[in-house]
């Protein structure tokens, strides 16, 4: 047997459920002996002809009619034996009778017609028989039961089925009569009796003396204690059938994993999931279900073309639970043509979970297939569909509960995006949207605010066919929720005006905003500075520097509009940004890129060395000696006078050798020592022997040396030679340059 069918007989044991045939295939006889010879009133016979065919309804109306011939009729009906439907109904009728509490006159009238049922030949009349005698207490019904038992010509069968409405009673004479049953000399009556007691889980005895001790101490205990007992015993009975159950259906569904994990093809896999999306079992479909979801949720999937017909069946299902995640799944399946199939489920649904997941899907559906159309293409059948879909969704925005307000709203959203609609249809809805949302304004919560504005804003956005008019309706109302006290509301609200206009939003949000409590707020505004910012945005800007994660974004914004600035503007921010003193905490990178920008700016030569000597110096801080030196020769070249060279002299003749550009350093020297001899004290021999005594890790001092020994000094330079010894014999013999070997005379 495989897992499937082994836990479909285990779920059956397990529940122990009874179910009630309603008909059989045999067409209706006409009752025998009941007052047919009497004319009836039209609208009774018309009752009559309907139960005759089985109808519930017309049994439920006849037991209550004040007519006497009504009740003569359902007694007849339930006498004969030929109209298996009609008895059933009248069954029926007394069962529902009992569920709603409501009393029927003269019950006892019922009471030997229903247990004469228990002589059918047909196996779905008894227990509804059985359950239709619960209107009776037992101090009504137990001698005439009585008699079945101690009747010695009713057949076996009719006393079991006696036996089956014992069962259903939790009464204590019931259940003694039951425990005396078991001492039955027919086995079969007492082999029934004995598992009618353990499935009310009373203890059986194993003998007559120990069966008739249990009578006793139920009777001792009284009726009150015994139902007490009863209770509990079967609530307890019933945890117990629940847990191994709910084992089953986890080994079951375990079974199922394995073969589902086991298929590594997609079509094959759909194929599988097909099949127990139809199982006649729920907890099976769920299964299923739950697999098509998470399929569907994972990153880059989705599920195979042949799935969407069955899904779509599903929406439809009896069980709650089914309809709710076929729902879900549905959303995210917009493009499977299932907009007709949801609404037609939201029309006739009932639950309110439900309807609010079919809203959605439908919302979704109907939406791509209205993109997936040019406005000119749109069936009539479409047209309709997003008609009745635009009255559900009012529908739910204008309910008090906020999760149905927004889902009514985005489901407009979605809608009134599309091309489509007649202009005085847009109109409407969006009214309804603005309405909806000045209802809110004074509501202590924000979120459901924040929400609606939300999708307002959406429609005011490039992709919307109606962003026109919602801009005009929605404007003032976004300005006016910036002053909103939740951060929600006045970020949605900025995200309205910066799709309406945003050179325009910006000019309002830089006012008052920059520094507002949210930070999603202050970084869109920054956003919208790096997009369309000017100047003007450049102090406040520039005071973001240094504010954990608000500071790089305002930076780039910064950098963006000073790409855009003339000279004027790049020098007058210069000093602001790069002094020693400055309160803005601008890194030396940064302080580097946007001195580069000023550098590079038209009709700047006036500050240009200036800003080359402030990239000098930030270069050679950050050890970046390469750059440094490139633009100190720039600066030494252009110095006006000896002193300005003296100045730059050092740094620039450290930034060659520190940034491995030692012939350029010898070069620098050799200038020097044209002009005179140096001296220990000289700035230049400084210089090289701070370089010589710190040296930058990795650096290639002999290879310094070597340039610096294979200058060619003037003869009277003493002091420079006698230096050259010293770094010699500090370093080690430096490479002599090579000469040309003498040849043999």
């Amino acid at each position: 047997m495989n897992a499937r069918r082994l836990y479909l007989v285990i779920l059956m044991l397990a529940i122990g459920c009874r179910q009630a045939s309603m008909g059989q295939e045999t067409p209706p006889v006409p009752a025998q002996g009941t007052a047919a010879a009497v004319e009836l009133d039209p609208q009774l016979k018309v009752f009559k002809d309907s139960l005759l065919n089985g109808s519930v309804d017309a049994a439920t109306v006849m037991l209550f009619l004040e007519d006497p011939k009504a009740r003569e009729i359902l007694l007849g009906v339930l006498k004969q034996s030929e109209n298996s439907p009609a008895r059933m109904a009248v069954c029926n009728a007394l069962i529902q009778a009992r569920v709603s509490n409501k009393a029927v006159k003269n019950d006892k009238d019922f009471i030997e017609p229903l247990l004469g049922v228990f002589d059918t030949k047909t196996d779905a009349e008894a227990p509804l028989a059985a359950e239709a005698t619960l209107i009776f207490e037992y101090d009504k019904i137990g001698e005439s039961l009585e008699k079945i038992f101690t009747d010695p010509n009713k057949p076996v069968k009719t006393k079991i089925n006696a036996i089956h409405a014992l069962k259903l009673r939790m009464d204590m004479m019931a259940t003694i009569r039951l425990i005396k049953l078991v001492d039955d000399p027919h086995k079969q009556i007492a082999d029934e009796a004995e598992k009618a007691l353990h499935s009310l889980g009373i203890p059986v005895g194993k003998d007559s003396q120990t069966r008739k001790q249990n009578i006793d101490e139920i009777i001792q205990q009284g009726q009150v204690a015994f139902l007490r007992t009863q209770l509990i015993r079967q609530d307890a009975q019933m945890r117990q059938e629940r847990a191994a159950l709910d084992l089953w259906q986890r080994r079951y569904k375990s079974e199922l994993d394995k073969r589902y994990e086991s298929i590594s093809e997609d079509a094959a896999k759909g194929e599988f999931l097909a099949t127990y999306l139809v199982d006649p079992e729920t907890v099976v479909r769920l299964w299923a279900l739950d697999k098509a979801y998470n399929w569907r949720v994972a990153p880059g999937s989705n599920l195979p073309e042949k799935l969407g017909p069955v899904v779509i069946k599903l929406i439809s299902d009896g069980d709650r639970d089914v309809r709710l995640i076929t729902a879900k799944l549905l959303a995210l399946m917009p493009k499977l043509d299932s907009a007709s199939h949801l609404l037609s489920q939201l029309d006739a649904e009932q639950d309110d979970q439900v309807k609010t997941q079919l809203l959605i899907a439908l919302g979704g559906a109907c939406s791509n297939a209205i993109l997936s159309n040019p406005s000119v293409e749109i069936s009539p059948e479409m047209r309709e569909i997003r008609k009745q879909t635009l009255v559900w969704a009012e529908k739910f925005l204008l309910e008090e509960k906020a999760e149905n307000a927004r889902n009514g709203a985005e489901v407009i959203k979605k809608l009134l995006k599309r091309d489509g609609l007649e202009p005085q249809e847009v109109e409407r809805y969006l009214g309804l949207l603005s309405q909806r949302y000045n209802k809110q304004k004074d509501k202590p919560q924000g979120t459901l605010r924040g929400e609606l504005l939300s999708e307002m804003a959406a429609l005011c956005a490039q992709d919307s066919t109606c962003k026109a008019k919602a801009a005009e309706l929605f404007g003032n109302l976004f300005e006016e929720a910036l002053r909103d006290e939740a951060n929600f509301v006045r970020e949605v609200a900025a995200d309205g005006l910066i799709y309406i206009n945003r050179t325009n939003a910006l000019k309002i949000l830089r006012k008052d905003f920059t520094n507002d409590p949210s930070i999603i707020l202050r970084k869109k505004i920054i956003a919208l500075a790096d997009e369309v910012g000017g100047k003007e945005d450049l102090n406040w800007l520039s005071e973001k520097i240094g504010l954990n994660s608000e500071s790089d974004p305002a930076w780039q914004a910064m950098l963006k509009i000073f790409r855009g600035s003339d000279a004027g503007v790049l020098n007058e921010w210069v000093n602001k940004l790069t002094l020693q003193g400055s309160k803005n905490k601008l890194s030396d990178e940064q302080k580097i890129n946007f001195l580069k920008i000023a550098e590079g700016a038209k009709g700047n030569s006036k500050y240009m060395p200036e800003i080359r000597k402030k990239l000098a110096e930030l270069y050679y801080k950050t050890g970046q000696f390469e750059q440094a030196a490139n633009y100190l020769v720039i600066l030494y070249e252009i110095a006006q006078t000896p002193e300005e060279k003296k100045e730059i002299l050092p740094d620039l003749l450290d930034s060659c050798l520190r940034g491995s550009k030692p012939g350029r350093a010898a070069d620098l020297v050799t200038n020097c020592l044209k002009e005179a001899d140096l001296d220990p004290n000289n700035v230049v021999v400084q210089t090289i022997d701070s370089y010589f005594s710190k040296p930058p890790v990795g650096a290639d001092l002999n290879e310094a040396l070597t340039a610096l020994v294979a200058i060619k000094a003037p003869q009277d330079r003493p002091q420079w030679q006698q230096q050259l010894k010293i770094w010699t014999g500090r370093i080690g013999k430096a490479k002599e340059p090579d000469k040309p070997k003498k040849q043999n005379s």
